[in-house]
């Protein structure tokens, strides 16, 4: 079946990240490692009721398990995730078996020609997220379904906040994307990001299922069946 062909050909795990005190870029078998001296103040914290602020969360839906997702918008491997597996949390937000907590991370900046899409991008989540929880859902399959190719200078504020108005936020987030008013948050968020077995940083997509943290490389395998549901009712 095409599904197994997709899994031998499909390589979850995409990036790392490292703190140090100064501002290192090493390429390691495939991993990118950087650190940044940078002061790791949150900044404006997006206060909405869908975000935990502690933990850079934004909730959809209000089942009692969870899934946790971890992304960056430039991350192939997680529009990949999100095609492969999107349909499958959907129906499980819906039915109200899980509350999905996505966390908008930044950690291919470097792939943007200095532009900082990632962070951007993540910023522009929580201005949707304060604007209206409610239309955070659209606004992420939209940036996916526009997602710019690793090493262009991504999209501009602009497309970004034609792509939240369109997802139903008003246009109030259009300051919001322009002023970057959660970018030194998500760099404070994007440092929690919890590390998996055998990583040495930071991997997109960082999935957490009912508080067990995913491996990509062995736990994702692209059937959403076996990989989420199965471990939700284990």
């Amino acid at each position: 079946m095409m599904m197994a062909a997709a899994r031998k050909a499909t390589n979850w795990f995409a990036i790392g990240i490292t703190a140090a005190a100064v501002v290192i870029v090493l390429v390691v078998g495939g991993v990118v490692w950087f650190a940044n001296s940078q002061a790791t103040s949150a900044g404006t914290l997006p206060q909405s009721s869908a975000v935990n602020t502690d933990t850079g969360a934004i909730a959809v839906g209000s089942g009692a398990k969870t899934v946790d997702t971890y992304v960056d918008f430039m991350c192939p491997i997680c529009n990949s995730f999100e095609q492969s597996y999107g349909p499958t949390i959907q129906q499980l937000v819906d039915d109200g078996t899980i509350t999905l907590n996505i966390h908008p991370i930044s950690i291919l900046d470097r792939s943007s020609q200095g532009t900082q899409y990632s962070t951007r991008s993540a910023s522009a989540a929580y201005c949707v997220a304060v604007d209206n929880p409610a239309n955070v859902q659209a606004f992420v399959k939209a940036m996916y379904a526009q997602q710019p190719t690793e090493g262009t200078s991504g999209l501009d504020n602009a497309t970004i906040a034609s792509i939240a108005t369109s997802a139903g936020a008003s246009d109030a987030v259009t300051s919001c994307i322009n002023d970057g008013t959660y970018e030194k948050y998500v760099t404070a968020m994007t440092r929690q990001t919890p590390i998996q077995s055998g990583a040495s940083g930071v991997s997109t997509p960082t999935i957490v299922v009912n508080g067990t943290l995913l491996t990509n490389k062995t736990d994702l395998t692209g059937d959403p069946q076996k990989d989420i549901v199965a471990r939700l009712n284990g």
